[in-house]
C-alpha cells in the first residue's frame, strides 16, 4: 500500500476566533530550560501569592471563609494536577512487551476521556481521543495508551500540538511506524467567552504510516462514528 507524507489534518465543526497565530504544528511544548530549577512547593508557594493578587484586583474579600484558601487550592491544582505534564518526571513509563502472538492488526483504544486547558486563555479544552496502532514487534498495555493521553493533556495546550504529541509517544513507545490519533474536543474559550458557540467542536487528527492509507483510515474512523 502507497505511502503519502505524514500528515496532520484539522477540521471545525464552526469557525472560531481563538487569537492570532492559533495554529502550531511543532509538537514541542514552549517551556523554558530552568522551568524545573524551582521545587513544586515553592511553585506552589509563588502562585498562590500572584493568584491572591489576582483576586484581590477583581475586588473579592479574601477574608472570606469561602475564598481564604483559594489561592493555595489553585496554586496546588495548577502544580500537582491540571499542569503537571510540564514536568518530564511524571511521564508516564511505558512498559513494552514482546508480541508473541504475531498480531499484525489494527488495535484500536477508542472513547478515552481527557481534559486539558487552552494555553490562549488558560480555560478547558475536553473531549474524547481515539487511539490507534498496528503492532510490529512490541505491544504496549492497553491502559498505557490513555496514561499517554492524560500525560500530555495535563499541561497548557494547543489541540493540534497535543494530537502530535500523543501520536509521536505511540510511534516510539510501541516501535511501530503504523499510528493513527483522533482527537474531538470542546474548548471552553469558544463556548464561554467571545463567539460564545456552545455547540461547535474541534477535531484534530494525525496519521501515520499504513494509516495514511484509505482503506486504513476507512477501517480506523468507521470504528468510533458508528
Amino acid at each position: 500500500m502507497s505511502k503519502k507524507k505524514n500528515t496532520l489534518k484539522i477540521t471545525y465543526d464552526k469557525v472560531s476566533e481563538t487569537g492570532d497565530n492559533h495554529l502550531y504544528f511543532s509538537d514541542k511544548t514552549p517551556i523554558r530550560d530552568d522551568a524545573f530549577i524551582l521545587p513544586n512547593n515553592k511553585k506552589i508557594e509563588s502562585i498562590s501569592v500572584y493568584f491572591e493578587k489576582i483576586m484581590e484586583v477583581l475586588g473579592l474579600d479574601l477574608s472570606d471563609d469561602s475564598l481564604s484558601g483559594t489561592p493555595n487550592r489553585v496554586a496546588r491544582m495548577f502544580v500537582e494536577e491540571i499542569f503537571s505534564g510540564l514536568d518530564p518526571k511524571n511521564k508516564p513509563f511505558i512498559t513494552s512487551f514482546e508480541n508473541t502472538h504475531n498480531y499484525n492488526e489494527m488495535l484500536i483504544e477508542k472513547d478515552i476521556t481527557f481534559y486539558s486547558f487552552c494555553e490562549h486563555h488558560f480555560v478547558p479544552i475536553f473531549g474524547f481521543a481515539h487511539v490507534a496502532y498496528i503492532p510490529n514487534k512490541r505491544i504496549i498495555g492497553l491502559s498505557k495508551i490513555n496514561r499517554i493521553v492524560d500525560y500530555y493533556s495535563r499541561r497548557p495546550q494547543v489541540q493540534e500540538r497535543l494530537t502530535m504529541q500523543i501520536a509521536n509517544e505511540m510511534r516510539s513507545s510501541t516501535e511501530s511506524d503504523d499510528v493513527a490519533v483522533y482527537m474531538d474536543a470542546k474548548h471552553m474559550c469558544v463556548s464561554c467567552r467571545g463567539i460564545k458557540d456552545r455547540t461547535s467542536r474541534t477535531v484534530t487528527s494525525k496519521l501515520i504510516g499504513k494509516f495514511e492509507d484509505e482503506d486504513f483510515k476507512t477501517q480506523f474512523y468507521s470504528s468510533f462514528s458508528k
